[in-house]
């Protein structure tokens, strides 16, 4: 039992994790050719995992962070770390991920900046970060890091992938790349597809870093940088993440500490101002601008109705054969439930094992990432059926 039993309401805590990292395609021969066509090298994972893998490497886990999530998923990276990982509610001893029962393994995504390979790498060809040379990434090219990750592990099977939001995109395209080398897949508060209305807010976002003029062009890495578009394209994000009920409950039409408007613009008058404010200023202590951008495009690109012939999903999962739990939620109006029920239409047209779930929160887009005892029994229950039948 680890000693953080009470830092997190939800139980146990995975304890003192340490950020590892992995290199591949350190020659030009060996360069991981992505979707656009662009040879990219060397390429680096930073990865964590948690628990033990089985003698048979068949109980493994892989879990796939959103948008700006990062492989820190559980567990502190010191006795004074204040702050745990992004799913320390869900990943831990006795938690819906089970790290008592699986090896948990969790990667920072290609294109980010969470010690993966992303624009603001060093370019071994100028020897200064990459910026907007970094070649353009899709999920699928996320997704062919990972499988270069779990090849290096050793683990040629994955029990399960699991993922929300962007993490949710990557599930379905581990799913349909490598069919054989999944049995689970977990997809969360995710889509098959960005609707008009989501790529619209990305693009605002986008536009509001590329308005600043510290961002040069994607250069700015040896000045000033531009965290007041990269705060406001955040503020931006966050508002989608959260609910009209959700905001209702937290802020209503409260003052910020005051009895009065202010009439003036440079002061902060309500309580959601501030809020916002504090998150988009907190976003950039640890967020590169750049990376933003290509994390949310890669976002914006993703498209299983065009995986498949005649632009249909239900063609494109007709590679599929693991079994899936798709889960939404009632308040997330920037991926709603009618598009998780698209999904579930597509996987059960080919007959594939798929259960599903809309979860009443008020929690907006972030519900799968605040603590929820009926998620983390469906995700626990899921895991053990999918274990189950692999041992049978």
């Amino acid at each position: 039992m680890s000693e953080y039993t009470s830092r997190d309401a939800s139980g146990a805590s995975v304890g003192i994790v340490e950020k590892k990292y992995y290199s591949f395609a350190r020659k030009p021969t060996e360069a991981l050719v992505l979707e656009s066509g662009t040879r990219l090298g060397p390429v680096t994972v930073a990865y964590e995992t948690y628990g033990e893998l089985s003698p048979n490497k068949d109980n493994a886990v892989l879990v796939l962070h959103a948008l700006t999530g990062d492989c820190h998923a559980a567990g502190y990276y010191s006795k004074a770390d204040a702050k745990p990982g992004w799913w320390e509610n869900m990943v831990g001893p006795g938690k819906g991920i089970d790290t008592d029962r699986y090896f948990v393994i969790c990667s920072s995504i290609l294109g980010s900046c969470g010690g993966t390979t992303g624009p603001c790498s060093t370019n071994p060809a100028t020897g200064k970060p990459y910026g907007l040379d970094f070649p353009v990434v899709t999920v699928g090219d996320m997704v062919e890091v990972q499988k270069k990750l779990m090849d290096h592990l050793g683990i040629e099977r994955l029990l399960g992938v699991v993922g929300g939001s962007l993490g949710g995109m990557q599930a379905l395209e581990w799913s349909l790349r490598y069919p054989d080398r999944v049995a689970g897949v977990i997809a969360l508060a995710t889509t098959l597809r960005h609707s008009a209305l989501a790529i619209a807010f990305n693009e605002i976002s986008r536009q509001a870093i590329m308005a600043d003029p510290n961002w040069r062009d994607g250069h700015y890495y040896d000045g000033e940088k531009p965290n007041t578009g990269l705060a406001v394209a955040r503020m931006i994000g966050h508002v989608t993440y959260l609910s009209d009920a959700a905001m209702r409950r937290k802020f209503g039409r409260r003052l910020q500490s005051k009895g009065d408007f202010s009439f003036q613009f440079d002061d902060i008058d309500f309580q959601v101002e501030s809020y916002l404010l504090h998150q988009g200023t907190k976003f950039v202590e640890r967020f590169d601008a750049n990376s933003f951008l290509y994390v949310t495009k890669a976002a914006d690109y993703f498209d299983l109705e065009q995986r498949g012939e005649a632009n249909s999903a239900v063609k494109a999962f007709s590679r599929a054969k693991a079994s899936f739990l798709v889960v939404s939620f009632t308040s997330d109006w920037l991926y709603p439930t009618y598009q998780s029920r698209e999904l579930v239409r597509a996987l059960k047209k080919n007959r594939l094992d798929v259960s599903f779930c809309e979860i009443k929160a008020d929690s907006g887009h972030d519900a799968f990432l605040v603590p929820n005892k009926r998620l983390s029994r469906l995700i626990a229950n899921f895991l053990e059926k999918v274990q189950s039948e692999n041992d049978s």
